[in-house]
Parts: structure tokens; C-alpha cells; sequence
């Protein structure tokens, strides 16, 4: 990708008024740029650094290697770039006129409005200069293609860009830093977190599809760093159901997935392609629903649960358990891979396939392996005791049906 050095460097938030980059010879996008500087005698600041003797000031390697960052960085996006620090800087060789300065800049971890950047000169093979830079990003602005219908009273944050043939309707508010692909649709009151990504022909925030709904202001919430991608549909709420679909954050919802009206999302949860949601369902975090799976309406899916490819949820899907099937759904044991992934404790994971015991295996019925559960203080902790009141407060009923050996082994095998 070609990039407009002058353009660029005007992103810089204080820019030297002198450019300290002459050309680009290599660029890995949003990870390495390598760049020249002829250093010439008609250099401006040569006049008083030093007369008899010039010297390229050390604040101006500095410089040119935020320059080398800014293009590195606001090549990619609409970012302004500013210094916030320089750490580890050493200045190895003077550079003088005649010197043809090779600057290499490599990105390292970006965070939100921070980035981390080593920089190196280089003279011929010998290093002249090293640094690491620490930068400060801003967002410019919103960039909205010319074709795209975004109506005058929306609110799009900075940084946000809007491909072509998107449509955002007047009660949509955007944050900062979002990505709305082509021909995408946002409508309603619907609000969308920073860092949303959202990809070419999804629908965001139109009417439920619910015969009672009246065409009231119901709203569509959505959080932080969430992803959609193509022909993902999400319903805002009705008036019946608390008037509010909500989403946490950082959630990815794969193609074709479909949440319906009043539907609350946790965070951290991954929607296989062509997962479905019925109205009135709450997800809790870290839950993962696979390809081709639907959750009946009002049903519940527990924190860290996996439903499996194609299964059919129609009671609530325990927490930390594997649910599978269809014809009906079963629970397949403790979700060990999920949990092992998300960092849990070992001994946690112990406490939690024993009671997974007491209450697939033991010969008692729900209520005494609960009891049982609570009486043996070995299996005491947090995790134990929030996934008896999910079963305690289910409206609906549990997935508590063990799947036979049979189903195990196919299971396996997949």
C-alpha cells in the first residue's frame, strides 16, 4: 500500500515543521517500516548546531523516528499520533551532512489509545541511534464513504469509518473507533460500543419479530469490541419484554447468527455461524453456542457453558457443562476444555466435576444431590455455589438428562 508521506505526517499532533523522511523502502503493514533520510548540508538546523561543526540533534532522531512511527501507525487508520515518552535512548554516533540515515520502526503492543515502538538508525551497517518510543493515539474523526446513507442526526464517534451503501438510521449512536462494512444496516435506537467491528450486510437494531410489538421506542444496547460479521440480524426489545436487547462486550457473532428481541448477552460469549437466539434468552459470559444451534425463548445459557454444533435448547443450559443434541439435548459433563482456556483454577475444576457427579450420576434426584452438593463443605467456592442457584432460580427447568455411552463415544469420534 502506497502511502503519502506529507499526507500522513500531518497526523502527527505537533509535527517539526521540517519533515525528517525522505522515502519508504520497506513497509510491513501494521508491523515494520524501514525509511531514508538524506542528511544534506542545507539542513535548517545545521545553522546553529554547529556553526563549524554540524551535528544533527539528538531531539531530532527522536523526531524522525515518531515521524517513521506516524506513518507506520496512521497508515493503517484515521489516528493522530503524539509522543508520550522515549525510554532506553542511546545515541551511539554523531550523524553529519552527508550521511543517508536508514530508520527502521517496529510495533509492538497497541492498547487502546497507547502504542509501544523500537527504533533504530542505522548509517551504512553501524547503529546510531535506539529507542523505544511510547505513543499516543487519538481517533480523526469519522471517515463515511460518499455512498453510504447516514442520516444527519446520528452520532458516529471518531475513528469510526462507514463503508459504502451502509445505512445508519437518525437514533443510532456509534463509539469511537467502530468499523460498519458495505451495504451493513443500523436502525432504531441503537446504541454501539468503541472498538465494534461490524461486517458487510448485517442488520443491527430493526424492528423485533414479534407480532405484539407496536412500533414502540424500544432499544438495541451493544458494548465494546464486539464483532459481527456477514447477515448477522440482532432485534432491539418490545415493550412487553423490558424494552431493551443488550449485549456486552468483546463478543463475536459469526456469520448468519440471529439474536431476537430482549435477549441479554454477557461478554467474552463466541455465536457459531447460524446460532439462534429466541426472544426473552440470557447468555451469560464466556458461553459458547456453536454453529447451528437454537435456544428456545426465555431459556438461559450458564456462564462458561458449550452447546454443541446443531443441538436444540429448550430448558436452560447448565453453567460450565457441555450440552449436546437435539432429540432431546443432554449434558455431556463438565465444559474442561472452555474452562482450561479461560484460566481456571485446577482445583476448581476438581470441585466442579464432582458435583457434576452428584448430579448426573448419584442415584438422587435434583433437589437431594443440591442438598447433597451443600452439605460437603469439600466442594465449597464461588463457581459451586452459583451454579446451584442457576439451578434453584430456573423458570424453565435444567438440562440434567446424562448422555448414554452411545452418544458419548459419537461425541468422541467427532
Amino acid at each position: 500500500m502506497a502511502i503519502d508521506i506529507p499526507e500522513t505526517l500531518a497526523r502527527l499532533c505537533y509535527r517539526y515543521p521540517s519533515m525528517l523522511v525522505d522515502a519508504i523502502l520497506e513497509h510491513e503493514a501494521g508491523r515494520r517500516l524501514v525509511a531514508v533520510k538524506n542528511v544534506t548540508i542545507n539542513e535548517e538546523f545545521f545553522q546553529g548546531h554547529f556553526p563549524g561543526a554540524p551535528l544533527m540533534p539528538a531531539v531530532l532522531m527522536i523526531e524522525s523516528f515518531v515521524q517513521v512511527a506516524t506513518m507506520l501507525i496512521a497508515g493503517e487508520d484515521r489516528t493522530r499520533v503524539y509522543l508520550r515518552g522515549v525510554n532506553d535512548a542511546k545515541f551511539r554516533r554523531q550523524v553529519v551532512p552527508g550521511d543517508r540515515l536508514r530508520l527502521e520502526v517496529t510495533l509492538g503492543k497497541r492498547r487502546g489509545p497507547l502504542a509501544v515502538a523500537q527504533a533504530s538508525a542505522f548509517v551504512d551497517d553501524q547503529t546510531v541511534a535506539e529507542c523505544e518510543l511510547l505513543l499516543g493515539l487519538a481517533a480523526d474523526g469519522a471517515d463515511i464513504h460518499p455512498a453510504a446513507i447516514v442520516d444527519p442526526s446520528a452520532e458516529v464517534g471518531d475513528g469510526t469509518t462507514i463503508g459504502p451503501h451502509a445505512v445508519v438510521g437518525p437514533q443510532v449512536r456509534i463509539g469511537p473507533g467502530c468499523k460498519v462494512g458495505a451495504s451493513a444496516v443500523i436502525d432504531g435506537w441503537t446504541e454501539i460500543g468503541e472498538g465494534t467491528e461490524i461486517f458487510p450486510f448485517a442488520s443491527i437494531g430493526l424492528v423485533p419479530q414479534d407480532l405484539k410489538f407496536r412500533g414502540e421506542p424500544t432499544k438495541l444496547v451493544i458494548g465494546a469490541r464486539n464483532i459481527f460479521r456477514e447477515f448477522v440480524t440482532i432485534n432491539r426489545g418490545t415493550a412487553g419484554g423490558g424494552g431493551v436487547t443488550r449485549i456486552g462486550d468483546r463478543n463475536v457473532f459469526m456469520a448468519y447468527v440471529h439474536v431476537a428481541h430482549d435477549c441479554h448477552v454477557g461478554n467474552d460469549t463466541i455465536f457459531g455461524p447460524h446460532a439462534t437466539l429466541g426472544g426473552h434468552v440470557t447468555v451469560e459470559d464466556y458461553a459458547n453456542i456453536s454453529a447451528g444451534s437454537a435456544v428456545h425463548q426465555f431459556c438461559r445459557v450458564g456462564r462458561h457453558a458449550f452447546i454443541g454444533g446443531y443441538s436444540v435448547v429448550t430448558k436452560d443450559a447448565l453453567p460450565f457443562g457441555k450440552t449436546v443434541g437435539s432429540r432431546p439435548a443432554r449434558i455431556f459433563g463438565l465444559n474442561s476444555v472452555g474452562l482450561s482456556r479461560r484460566g481456571a483454577a485446577p482445583e476448581v475444576m476438581t470441585k466442579l466435576k464432582r458435583t457434576f457427579r452428584y448430579l448426573l450420576q448419584s442415584k438422587l434426584n435434583t433437589t437431594g444431590a443440591l442438598r447433597q452438593i451443600e452439605r460437603d463443605r469439600t466442594l465449597a467456592c464461588a463457581e459451586v455455589q452459583y451454579l446451584i442457584e442457576f439451578i434453584r432460580t430456573s423458570q424453565r427447568g435444567v438440562i440434567l438428562r446424562r448422555a448414554t455411552r452411545r452418544q458419548e463415544e459419537v461425541l468422541a469420534d467427532e
